[in-house]
């Protein structure tokens, strides 16, 4: 009877914890559904009715949206992400790898202060930001947010790869010394290389990060050429008050690259993460 009653609540937990996730799924994807299907409609058919099929799937909408200057914020995201993620990969597996291989004096202290930068909220550094951004004539340049993107999350890309660095054998690393091999050419050879789960877990969490930021974009940035997509997605929406098929479309070619990108990269996202957590 104990084991016919541990059977069951073990059954029962596992339907409660899968109609949970039935349950998360429907509320990331609903929307989106919903989204898709009213890009393909006329703004009359949307309003008649969202939630039915489109009568006939209009995909010039998404053409349409993409002629009316979203291409322009796409392109400029693209850039900056570019931009982003390699200065954060490439200055927090550097810093990285000296805290957990080189030994300094006060690494220890050096890497408590770097992990305090997760703490500091981008509000609240904002207006000497703003100040210093300004001084060094960076305003209104693709630089004025991509150096704090970089600087922001480098706290967090550091200590997720350190915790990756330390799971990794010393002795790979001792016979590259003995073979004439420098520091850094174990670094980029051997570190690197092995590290690519994690690497591209940090890629992904960062690009997410960077392609939706808004707050820096909006108060550096004033050249229509250089708004990003969340920037630029607003005033698309301010020149297309009336056209909101159009508008939706637009929204939805904004958010397709994450999505993609995650499908894709999905296996290595997950074991980059969990390996880090577990080796840290």
């Amino acid at each position: 009877m104990e084991n016919n009653h541990g059977k069951n609540k073990r059954i029962f937990m596992t339907i409660l914890v899968h109609l949970f996730l039935i349950i998360l799924v429907l509320i990331i994807v609903l929307p989106m559904c919903w989204l898709f299907l009213n890009s393909l409609k006329t703004n009359q058919e949307m309003f008649r009715d969202s939630i039915a099929l489109p009568a006939v799937p209009r995909f010039e909408n998404w053409i349409n949206a993409w002629n009316k200057g979203l291409y322009n914020y796409f392109l400029s995201s693209l850039i900056t992400s570019a931009m982003s993620i390699a200065g954060i990969l490439l200055l927090s597996s550097l810093l990285a790898y000296g805290l957990t291989r080189l030994n300094l004096p006060g690494s220890g202290i050096f890497f408590i202060i770097v992990l305090g930068g997760m703490a500091l909220s981008e509000q609240v550094a904002l207006v000497p930001l703003f100040k210093m951004i300004q001084a060094l004539g960076l305003y209104n340049t693709r630089l004025a947010v991509v150096l704090p993107y970089i600087a922001f999350r480098i706290p967090f890309t550091m200590f997720l790869l350190r915790s990756y660095f330390l799971g990794i054998p010393k002795e790979l690393e001792e016979a590259a010394i003995l073979d004439g091999a420098t520091t850094l050419q174990i670094f980029y050879r051997i570190v690197l290389p092995i590290s690519r789960p994690v690497l591209a877990s940090a890629a992904i969490v960062n690009l997410n990060f960077v392609w939706n930021e808004f707050l820096f974009a909006n108060i550096f940035l004033e050249d229509r050429k250089l708004m990003t997509i969340p920037l630029g997605l607003m005033t698309f929406q301010g020149d297309l008050k009336s056209d909101y098929v159009t508008m939706l479309a637009g929204i939805l070619i904004a958010s397709m690259p994450m999505v993609i990108m995650y499908l894709c990269m999905q296996k290595q996202f997950v074991r980059g993460l969990t390996s880090g957590a577990v080796k840290g």
